[in-house]
């Protein structure tokens, strides 16, 4: 049985909605119950249920972070990844500090956007390379480079492992497979990184990983 991931599109640009609607829609585990704009996110999301929101970060009517901040403060809240036009939009700190669990650039191409749908449904993060380098200085700014490199340090090296898997996209069951541990002490170990860190979410830690070079490890599994 197919597990079909729940997306809803929320841009001001009805052709943009539309391209992204049509791109999905051809993937056979992907629908696209409803497309809005950003006063009608909320309402929407309460009553169509998606797993995936992707979000437009600059709205004329609506401020991205203010319906991202709604839609995760809902029951059962949905994943949501912001989509940007430009790669140092300076919006994207704020975002990621609001909790959105991923960033692309809208002119991603489709086959990495059904990709990113369904890593973001997994529990994963997305950071598009596009918007990365800005991702991580915005957050080193605001948060000071030096507590960060030292709370890094910190972690024991299967942290690390587990820290430059989670960088890569991966779920706490892909994480579990790839280090041969089970799904719940990977859980456990992505929430003491978490409390070491002292990072809201894990795309948080992953623009740390990003920036430290963390994720060009490749962890050998353990013995």
């Amino acid at each position: 049985m197919v597990i079909v991931i729940r997306v809803m599109v929320v841009d001001d640009e009805r052709l943009l909605r539309a391209g992204i609607r049509s791109i999905l829609q051809a993937e056979p585990d992907i629908e696209v119950p409803v497309t809005c704009e950003g006063p009608q996110a909320v309402e929407m999301a309460v009553r169509h249920r998606p797993d995936v929101v992707l979000l437009d970060i600059r709205m004329p009517e609506a401020d991205g972070i203010s319906v991202l901040s709604s839609l995760l403060a809902l029951p059962n809240p949905p994943v949501v990844a912001m989509l940007t036009t430009f790669a140092a939009d300076e919006d994207i700190a704020p975002a990621l500090r609001a909790g959105a669990s991923g960033f692309l650039v809208k002119d991603t191409v489709p086959d990495e956007l059904a990709s990113a749908v369904r890593v973001l449904a997994s529990g994963g993060t997305i950071l598009s390379p596009a918007v990365a380098d800005s991702v991580v200085g915005g957050y080193l700014r605001a948060n000071g480079h030096g507590p960060l490199a030292s709370r890094l340090a910190s972690l024991t090296d299967r942290e690390r492992d587990v820290l430059a898997l989670l960088a890569q996209g991966r779920s706490n069951a892909e994480i579990g497979t790839a280090l041969l541990m089970g799904t719940a002490t990977a859980k456990d170990h992505v929430s003491a990184i978490l409390a070491k860190l002292g990072t809201a979410n894990r795309v948080q830690a992953a623009v740390l990983a990003h920036h430290y070079g963390l994720v060009r490890m490749d962890p050998e599994p353990a013995p």
